[in-house]
């Protein structure tokens, strides 16, 4: 072993790289997950070919007609700016003609695209999510612990299988707290303007994450305040802050008006209050407040406590965090204070934004995927503070916390067995409300067993759609939807098992390296003073 490569196996941090792109490969099917994808990366191809944005038989399912009586996808650019690198070479690849017979199901450019670009989000994330925890003077060994918390025991492990845009719009997140904190502690301006721009592209992406955006001076703020800043130093910084923020917010949002002018010639309005207009035109019995006609206490107690998508249940890390913040509250330093109570308040907007959308769920997707990235965000924080105070904590707490955690991973790991459509199948035979998370497991347990129709699972809605009903009966790992589809040479889903097996294998022994290499001794604990005092029970 040479000395350079000794020294990549014996860092946290690459090893940390490592696992989080393993992980991303291990989970893909091939699939970009769900439409709102597809049809995003039918807008990147729209970028740099003669294709349209929205084929005609799509609507009205999908599309609104804008400027010149064409029809424009409604999402922002940002995912599909993102996927253009790995779209020019998916489809480069796709008509190598070694591919000349291949049915195309998963399709070669959507294998390309989902395989390159969930590897690259995720192990950016890593990186970044590790700075900021260093940042907010967590060890190494915390640090490393939180980012493997992040990746594997939150919906974010759902989402690096399924395509959406949540896990970009996390990165971006991550990286305007991160830096736009350096620039707090160091005064770089590089470092605050790339924590704009970061939160800047964040509009292009979604524009409800404006949020994020006004989150994250919150959190600069919070930090100065708990440190005791008043008056002119306070305003001071404020001050420099804007100064800076304000023209790269600005720039980033007339991009986004631009591009939303190009499609639908306004720079005012969004796609929601055409979406509204063209569906009232095709049902004229919809609410005068459509798409805003839900309740408000029914779409924000619907996401805390509704058993098809309560966050409390799909991430359980939440619960953690938010117990841990409350009991060593005392002990917290201003930074970690700081996050704390941006990252809840920035969920709690969130929720409260999306409580009167008629889609208020996120539709089709696994949890309330509309909030799920702001609770990945409050969750971030759990298993760091459980670690590190781990000696002032009662071992009920501690064993407690160690629990959650254990189960919020095996409710991960679930999340992946099957496409996700298909627990929502199954609902229209079954009815609401319904237990997701266990309908799951108890699909693993029948599909496993072979017992889809004894245990009556095999619902009729589930034959609606032959393409979903393929798709959602087989294991939702790219080696088994190549086997289950058929459109592949037997040697080639050899092949691809085989692969997939050793990156599952790769997988463990590098969590089990970076195991081995806590066990050596110290890891870089940050200074921070623990102050003595009774357990919290």
């Amino acid at each position: 072993m040479t000395s350079r490569l000794r020294r990549w196996l014996s860092d946290p941090r690459m090893l940390l790289c490592l696992a989080a792109g393993l992980l991303a490969f291990v989970v893909q099917s091939g699939e970009l997950g769900t439409s709102d994808t597809t049809h995003r990366l039918q807008t990147t191809h729209w970028l740099w070919t003669s294709e349209p944005q929205v084929f005609p038989n799509e609507y009205p399912e999908f599309g609104l007609h804008g400027r010149g009586g064409g029809l424009y996808s409604w999402y922002g650019i940002g995912q599909s700016l993102l996927m253009l690198p790995a779209d020019l070479v998916g489809t480069w690849i796709a008509h190598w003609r070694l591919f000349s017979d291949y049915g195309d199901d998963p399709a070669i450019r959507s294998i390309v695209v989902s395989y390159s670009t969930s590897i690259l989000v995720n192990v950016l994330t890593a990186l970044i999510a590790f700075r900021l925890l260093r940042q907010l003077r967590f060890s190494v060994r915390e640090a490393v612990l939180g980012v493997l918390a992040l990746l594997f025991c939150t919906t974010h492990l759902h989402y690096t299988q399924n395509m959406m845009e949540n896990n970009y719009i996390m990165l971006l997140t991550l990286t305007g707290f991160s830096f736009q904190y350096d620039w707090l502690r160091t005064g770089s301006r590089r470092g605050l303007l790339a924590g704009c721009a970061a939160l800047g592209l964040n509009l292009l992406t979604r524009l409800t994450t404006g949020l994020d955006l006004v989150m994250a001076g919150f959190f600069l703020f919070l930090v100065l305040w708990f440190e005791q800043v008043r008056g002119h130093d306070l305003w001071g910084r404020l001050v420099a802050y804007c100064q800076v923020a304000a023209p790269v917010y600005a720039f980033f949002l007339l991009a986004d008006r631009l591009y939303q002018f190009y499609r639908f010639g306004s720079f005012t309005n969004t796609y929601v209050s055409l979406f509204a207009k063209e569906q009232r035109l095709q049902d004229p019995t919809l609410p005068a407040t459509f798409p805003w006609s839900t309740p408000f206490h029914e779409g924000f107690l619907g996401a805390l406590f509704k058993p098809e998508k309560s966050i409390f249940l799909f991430d359980p890390l939440l619960v953690l965090a938010v117990l841990l913040l409350i009991l060593l509250w005392k002990r917290l330093s201003p930074e970690v204070r700081a996050y704390g109570v941006a990252s809840q308040v920035l969920l709690l907007a969130y929720i409260s934004f999306y409580a009167r959308y008629t889609y208020w769920a996120g539709d089709f997707a696994w949890g309330d995927r509309y909030v799920s990235t702001a609770v990945e965000l409050a969750a971030f924080l759990a298993a760091p503070l459980l670690l590190r105070h781990r000696e002032n904590l009662s071992k009920w707490i501690w064993r407690g916390g160690v629990l959650l955690i254990a189960i919020s991973l095996l409710i991960q790991l679930a999340s992946l067995a099957f496409w996700l459509p298909l627990e929502i199948y199954q609902m229209e035979t079954l009815g609401h409300p319904t237990f997701v998370i266990a309908l799951r497991f108890k699909n693993i347990a029948a599909f496993a067993l072979g017992n889809m129709d004894a245990w009556g699972l095999n619902t009729e809605a589930m034959h609606w759609d032959a393409w979903d009903y393929v798709h959602i009966t087989t294991w939702n790992f790219l080696p088994f939807l190549l086997r289950r589809v058929g459109a592949a040479p037997g040697w080639v889903v050899s092949t691809v098992f085989a692969v997939w097996g050793t990156a599952i294998a790769a997988v463990g022994a590098v969590l089990w390296r970076l195991r081995t290499v806590f066990q050596r001794g110290p890891t870089g604990s940050a200074s921070v003073v623990h102050q003595p005092g009774k357990r919290c029970e």
